[in-house]
């Protein structure tokens, strides 16, 4: 029958091709054919397996964004010769240094706290280290599909039975194009959600099954606005490591910056803005400017050209945060579980041990046959007992010791270091990000208008369209818009009075827009081409009613060096 939905029969998918889901795929392979070498030794006959990896960018990696600063501790251990097989490092860390900004100066802060020393790391590209990954997946036999993003789960029961795509061929209007292509159904004994920040499928999970965030505190986020620059040779060193401190982020503003060395005279640079902000009219792309504008990063960056831009968001909650990592029929691994340490902001080598561990757990129910909550639990008990929950257990109030601004944050973080994370107490309390965000009113003492944005040089400093050029991004603007405002009618009755249309600000891609007849506003304008995926709308909206989905398999950035 034309345009019947297509099923696809797999045991185990794995939900976004990114440095958890294919570090699980690429173990759990492994794991099926050691297996079957000892059931065959035995005299049983082996177990023939189906792995797949379903991803919503054109090509693994294409919508991999982070620093990055890798440990390798997982890598090593998934694949030991990862030098040998060209494992695209960018420099291994030899000079690693913490500065303060003021507005011109800058002080280096004499020793360099152990969570940020970077010895032994290697700096790389978090795009082209998913595909080189992605590689040794498929080495492995595990079938990636590419294009296809998850739209809904599948249930069976109680238990995620697996995965609805996403539909193509659908108009803005909603109809159907003569190149309509239901999604399919990729229907699996175990599902790994590997989405990334923010999951959408996750999300909708965790609305179904409220008990798997029980007890635990919010999710809380932060925005990373990163650029790749070509300077001259000799410029920076790869491998060479620095973070920044204070300016341009007011010391209410959990944030600071990265410029890493890379190889072929780039460099990665970036800003990271804490999505608990109280300002209604900060906006991290703007101050990520600002950061450039710094002496600083003028001598690295001067006589250089911008080569790319991209911006994601990343959980910072820490451990407290974790959700349950089970249930009958799926696993939630990496950025997607909160596995990130905020205090050292690295979350790949943890992504990739989660992935493992969770590939450890599905070979158990794969030759048990069993995939119920009770025998997937066994990836809860394992995650506890791992390096993994120890590094992050040692960082569980690092992100909500800085609730009270800069300085009490840094306080905090001493008395964590010395206290092996703990702090003044066991378990510090956190408010979702967007909670904290205060009225014009309340945080300005009066109502005003949002103040005009700075002038960009286009030298050093871009507005975001520019910088969005150098994204790749591109989405068929012949399709349902895949941000969707659930209440339209408060953008224009309460949030611009109220909080001036942050969507304007905090989006770094503009996307939104509030459109104005005289000194009316009419409402919100959503260019949702211009999107990077970054899910900032989903998570720092005052109201919580935008809803990031997934669009049109293939639609999005399309990062190479990022």
């Amino acid at each position: 029958m034309a345009n019947e939905r297509e099923v696809l029969d797999v045991d185990v998918l794995f939900v976004g091709a990114g440095p958890a889901s294919l570090a699980g795929a690429v173990h759990l392979a492994r794991l099926v054919r050691a297996k079957n070498v000892e059931r065959e030794k035995a005299g049983a006959a082996s177990k023939e397996v189906f792995l797949a990896v379903i991803e919503k960018a054109k090509e693994p990696g294409a919508h991999a964004l982070s620093g990055a600063v890798l440990d390798p501790r997982a890598l090593a251990a998934l694949v030991p010769d990862f030098v040998e097989r060209k494992c695209p490092l960018e420099g291994s860390v030899g000079e690693d240094d913490l500065y303060f900004l003021t507005a011109r100066g800058k002080i280096r802060v004499p020793f360099t706290p152990a969570p940020l020393r970077n010895h032994g790391n290697h700096v790389i590209s978090l795009g082209a280290f998913t595909k080189w990954l992605a590689g040794i997946a498929e080495e492995e036999g595990v079938e990636i599909f590419p294009t296809f993003p998850g739209a809904d789960l599948l249930w069976d029961g109680d238990r995620v039975a697996g995965v609805r795509t996403a539909d193509k061929g659908i108009d803005k209007e909603g109809r159907e194009k003569p190149n309509y292509q239901p999604g399919a159904d990729f229907r699996a004994k175990a599902t790994v959600l590997g989405e990334g920040t923010r999951g959408s499928l996750a999300k909708k999970l965790f609305a179904k099954r409220p008990d798997l965030v029980e007890g635990r505190n919010p999710q809380v986020y932060g925005i990373g606005a990163k650029e790749v620059w070509k300077v001259p040779e000799g410029r920076i060193a790869p491998g060479r490591v620095i973070h920044t401190l204070g300016h341009p982020l007011a010391k209410d503003t959990y944030g600071g910056g990265w410029i890493y060395g890379m190889a072929g005279g780039l460099v990665s640079i970036g800003l990271v803005v804490g999505l608990d902000y109280p300002d209604p009219f900060l906006d991290p792309h703007e101050r990520f400017q600002e950061w450039k504008k710094h002496p600083l990063l003028r001598g690295i960056l001067e006589g250089g050209s911008l080569e790319g831009y991209g911006a994601k968001s990343m959980p910072l909650g820490g451990y407290y945060a974790v959700p349950k990592l089970s249930l009958g029929g799926a696993l939630l691994v990496g950025d997607t579980a909160s596995l990130l340490n905020p205090f050292r902001l690295k979350g790949i080598h943890l992504a990739m041990e989660s992935g493992m561990l969770a590939a450890e757990a599905i070979a158990e129910a794969l030759f048990a046959d069993d995939f119920s909550e009770a025998r997937l639990a066994r990836y809860d008990a394992a995650f506890e007992a791992s390096p993994a929950r120890r590094e992050l257990y040692g960082a569980r109030n690092f992100h909500q010791g800085f609730d009270g601004g800069l300085w009490s944050g840094l306080l905090h973080a001493g008395l964590q270091l010395a206290t092996g994370g703990r702090g003044i107490r066991e378990r510090m309390r956190a408010r979702p990000g967007h909670e904290r965000m205060r009225t014009i009113a309340d945080h300005y003492g009066a109502p005003r208008k949002a103040p005009e944005p700075p002038p960009f040089d286009n030298e050093y400093a871009f507005d975001k369209l520019t910088d969005l050029f150098k994204s790749g991004t591109e989405h068929p603007e012949d399709q349902p818009a895949h941000l969707v405002i659930r209440e339209p009618d408060l953008c224009v009755n309460r949030c611009v009075r109220e909080y001036g249309a942050p969507c304007e600000r905090f989006c770094p891609a503009s996307v939104y827009h509030m459109e104005w007849d005289g000194e009316k506003p009419k409402g919100i304008r959503i260019d949702f081409s211009n999107c990077v995926h970054c899910k900032t709308c989903d998570i720092m909206d005052p109201y919580q009613v935008i809803d990031w989905t997934t669009p049109e398999g293939g639609g999005g950035p399309q990062y190479s060096r990022m």
